[in-house]
């Protein structure tokens, strides 16, 4: 238990809350104040028409989180109740808001999951199901919009991004790398775990990869785990999660339509700002900041600039910031010290008495 704390207050230091924040204003405020004179304001309409779209996103914003309280009650099998499932999805996004999008929190999350009260491998179990679900989610939206619209207009065409290499060429790299990692995990956990670990331990022989070999043969245990802790689940229950997570992303996405549609109400290509989002999510997703600051606000106006009106593309996008990444550091400044004093201060004070 002690070891579990430290690991938690060591990782949520406030220089972790701090430095994404810095990050993110600050290439926020230069980009404001880079497009200033650009900025026309008798071209937005300051009605209640902007207040009820605003007020649409912030709703949105409200079922993503609802709808992943959901599927962590319906993983637990409502072991976890819905004031403590809230402590611990806004934990797991504070973890995830102050690591690299490529890092993310998981490692934080199980231990969060587990000290609810679920048993280390259904813990396990959890924060990899989850993680396969959102990718699969990624997976069979993209070809979905791509069906729906086409690749005309998708990606942006400036090559300044990222090496040269384009956004195209970003996404395609990228949808292919979360498209092979979910296939290899899918048949690990679902078809054959014990081959997968086995695997795993025979690549990781190789010289220079030695020094990773016990890092992969714990991935291959939380595999096998994992297999375990799901296996015989029905397809209603599958069905359920899948179903939560859709409303989950798709709730996080339409959040920035609800956006542009406040500013622009003529922006008609709603389709198309969604399949931007997807383009975008895969250059977030390799960001090396924590929570994607910086990097973020800059690609915004990048992709999603041209339904905005001009000068207002990089105020837009820190309300984006402000509606779905902010409110994570604050809560979770605000919900970590109650939730440490339940899961740890009180379990200890009551087990000090019972003896």
């Amino acid at each position: 238990m002690a070891s579990d704390l430290r690991k938690i207050l060591r990782f949520f230091q406030l220089k972790r809350i701090i430095i994404p924040i810095i990050i993110g204003l600050g290439m926020a405020a230069w980009l404001i104040i880079r497009d200033f004179d650009k900025e026309d304001i008798s071209g937005v309409n300051w009605s209640g028409y902007m207040i009820g779209w605003l007020l649409a996103a912030i709703c949105l914003q409200a079922i993503r989180d609802i709808a992943y309280m959901y599927r962590l009650r319906l993983m637990t099998d409502k072991q976890i109740n819905w004031r403590h499932s809230f402590d611990a999805i806004m934990l797991w996004e504070f973890a995830s808001s102050i690591t690299p999008s490529i890092v993310g929190g998981s490692a934080i999350a199980l231990i969060i999951v587990h000290k609810e009260g679920i048993s280390v491998g259904r813990s396990t179990a959890i924060v990899m199901i989850t993680a396969m679900l959102d990718e699969l989610f990624y997976i069979l939206m993209v070809p979905i919009i791509i069906l729906a619209i086409g690749t005309h207009n998708l990606f942006v065409s400036s090559e300044s991004f990222l090496m040269n290499w384009g956004s195209e060429g970003v996404f395609i790299a990228g949808y292919a790398f979360i498209l092979l990692l979910t296939t290899i995990i899918t048949y690990a956990i679902f078809l054959n775990p014990r081959g997968f670990k086995w695997i795993l331990l025979k690549v990781f022989k190789i010289r220079f990869l030695r020094r990773w070999r016990q890092g992969a043969a714990e991935t291959g245990d939380d595999i096998i785990t994992t297999s375990r802790e799901m296996k015989g689940k029905s397809w209603k229950f599958w069905l359920k999660a899948y179903a939560a997570t859709v409303f989950s992303w798709t709730a996080r996405f339409w959040v920035v339509n609800c956006l542009i549609l406040a500013f622009n109400p003529a922006a008609q290509e709603q389709l198309l700002i969604y399949g931007r989002q997807l383009v975008m999510w895969v250059i977030l997703l390799i960001s090396p900041t924590p929570g994607s600051s910086g990097v973020a606000e800059y690609a915004f106006p990048m992709f999603l600039g041209e339904f905005i009106p001009q000068g207002f593309e990089a105020a837009v996008g820190l309300l984006w910031r402000i509606l779905s990444y902010y409110p994570y550091l604050v809560i979770g400044v605000i919900v970590l010290p109650f939730w440490i004093r339940r899961v740890f201060l009180k379990r200890k004070l009551i087990r000090f008495r019972s003896v």
